[in-house]
């Protein structure tokens, strides 16, 4: 299965200039070669694009997108991996949702298709990513 960062999805329903296009060729050919989901994390981030809720469910649906639900395994090393990088960075910062996405793709042996490599390769380098070359 193909976890779907919320940067891709935003990409293509913002009509983004730079990414659309590439954001939507990769969400095609990931969508041949396995499922497609989404997190509870990856759904409340991209709410913030719609009005209604049935206009984001309509997007998903239309998108073959499955909501996946998070494990307990994915949450705790979430935790682990976020205190990993509190204790390098030497400070609190509001990036625990990278860090819940990584840690579910790590337990549920999933992909990630995203733009943003950093975080996900320092912390979760087994996780495989899709993302620009």
């Amino acid at each position: 299965m193909i976890l779907v960062d919320t940067n891709i999805l935003l990409d293509i329903v913002q009509d983004d200039s730079n990414w659309a296009d590439w954001s939507q060729q990769q969400l095609d050919a990931a969508s041949l070669r396995e499922p497609l989901c989404i997190n509870p994390i990856i759904y409340a981030e991209l709410s913030m694009a719609f009005a209604r809720i049935e206009q984001l469910d309509a997007v998903l649906k239309e998108g073959g997108l499955l909501l996946e639900q998070l494990p307990p395994e994915a949450l705790f090393l979430a935790g682990k991996a976020y205190l990993r990088h509190i204790q390098r960075k030497g400070s609190k910062t509001n990036v625990l949702p990278d860090f819940l996405i990584g840690a579910h793709a790590a337990v549920a042996g999933h992909t990630i298709l995203t733009r943003d490599v950093g975080r996900y390769q320092s912390y979760f380098p087994k996780v495989s990513l899709i993302t620009p070359k």
